[in-house]
């Protein structure tokens, strides 16, 4: 019964450290998320594949996603 509630424990500080931005901050979000802004994933200067934005546009996921 101590494993279940230690791991229901570790689980929950893990949610709330990656989710702290979206509790705490008013219209949080998580930003960068756009693969296409990214040298290092996207090397070979691509458009993003959920909003087409290419590597020095705005990612407009969010209008997409809607």
């Amino acid at each position: 019964m101590k494993m279940i509630l230690l791991t229901i424990g570790f689980l929950a500080i893990a949610f709330l450290g990656i989710a702290v931005k979206l509790i705490f901050k008013k219209d949080g979000e998580f930003s960068g998320t756009c693969a296409s802004k990214n040298p290092v994933l996207n090397q070979e200067n691509e458009p993003c594949s959920l909003c087409g934005a290419q590597p020095g546009d705005k990612c407009d996921s969010d209008t997409q996603a809607a």
